[in-house]
């Protein structure tokens, strides 16, 4: 008989293996890609579709610090105000 950790371990690998399908996307039957934005004549491809706009992936423009350094002094790091 299967012991409980090896279905477990089966059903594991083949949600896994599932996974790994590769192959281009295509709109589900019966269903369109949404229509070209306004001023486009054709609609944009899944491919195209897929691209996370600039906005969406900033690129970094600050140098990490690597070790550690004494602050600069911040004006406008200020106590709280009691009202």
């Amino acid at each position: 008989m299967i012991g409980m950790r090896t279905l477990a371990a089966l059903a594991t690998v083949l949600a896994l293996a599932a996974c790994g399908v590769k192959r281009d996307l295509k709109p589900a039957a019966g269903h369109r890609l949404p229509p070209a934005p306004y001023g486009r004549e054709e609609p944009r491809s899944t491919a195209a579709l897929l691209q996370p706009p600039v906005q969406a992936i900033p690129e970094r423009n600050v140098e990490l610090r690597r070790r550690s350094e004494e602050r600069e002094d911040d004006p406008f790091d200020l106590p709280p105000t009691s009202e």
